[in-house]
């Protein structure tokens, strides 16, 4: 089962954070800040983390280089997600997420220089096209806002950076193929930890001075978004760790591709056409990469 269990834990993910796509901005814009939805999300970490280790005996990986790789891989993810907020504070929304959004670039690197891994002609074109995708579907259209500086680019190249090799870490610390590595369950008790260890940033990083919605739609609906993110993080776990990095990463980065959908059938949005092009090109290459 497990031959092919990457495929269904990685299509599990797109789903899961498409659908949190097109949703988390309800609470947003119902004056829940989002430095409080990051906040919520890892609160909802808890609960999918208690269950995680429950299905395994309570058996966490507790071992230094467990607690080492798993703790650096969280905070590398969770601290990235922060500075991503300060980036998007300064910078424009339209260049950053399309640099962010190229962070399986960086994984895809790493574990072909480290891990070795490879794959056949068919899935590097369905993993090219995926990067591909992935910049097409992360247009933002441009706005009359003023850019303070080049602070943001950098901030936006750092969480490149951090994304990529968080990535590369959970693959490098669970691959099912190596006897001894970390269990997915493991990894995701360290990313909980790590998002409750930077979590008193993202409530200094919060304007408590406005209005906050704590009503339901606002921190409740926030709480019932956040856990499709959560649950969706366990996936991923489950997703890396048997299967490929390089094939892996790109596929769920297509989450997008679902949050275009639902966006047009909930809201009647129409995405401009270079959403609809990428739309075309992710479903090619999550066939090539599925195959």
């Amino acid at each position: 089962m497990k031959t092919r269990a990457w495929l269904f834990y990685s299509m599990a993910v797109t789903i899961l954070w498409g659908v949190w796509g097109a949703f988390i901005e309800i609470p947003e814009k119902a004056g829940f800040p989002a430095t409080l939805g990051y906040s919520v999300w890892a609160l909802t970490m808890i609960p999918v983390t208690i269950i995680a280790l429950k299905l395994i005996n309570w058996k966490l990986d507790h071992d230094r280089r467990s607690i080492l790789l798993g703790m650096s891989a969280g905070l590398l993810g969770c601290s990235g997600q922060l500075i991503l907020f300060q980036c998007l504070r300064i910078g424009p929304a339209y260049i950053v997420f399309p640099i962010i959004s190229l962070y399986p670039v960086v994984t895809i690197i790493l574990s072909v220089l480290f891990l070795k891994e490879r794959a056949s002609l068919r899935a590097w074109i369905g993993i090219v096209l995926a990067l591909m995708a992935i910049v097409m579907l992360s247009y933002q259209p441009p706005k009359n806002s003023p850019v303070q500086g080049f602070l943001w680019l950098l901030l936006a190249m750092i969480v490149f950076l951090m994304w990529g090799v968080q990535a590369y870490i959970m693959k490098f610390a669970s691959d099912s193929t190596k006897e001894g590595n970390m269990k997915a369950e493991s990894v995701t008790f360290y990313t909980m930890a790590s998002s409750i260890i930077v979590l008193p940033i993202a409530l200094m990083m919060t304007d408590f001075s406005q209005n906050i919605n704590w009503g339901f739609s606002g921190v409740y609906a926030a709480a019932l978004i956040q856990s499709l993110n959560a649950v969706g993080f366990l996936f991923f776990a489950y997703a890396i760790r048997y299967g490929k990095a390089i094939i892996v990463v790109p596929m769920m980065a297509l989450a997008p591709v679902v949050t275009v959908i639902l966006s047009l059938i909930l809201y009647a949005v129409i995405p401009p056409a270079i959403i609809f092009a990428g739309m075309v090109v992710a479903c090619i290459a999550i066939y090539l990469l599925a195959m």
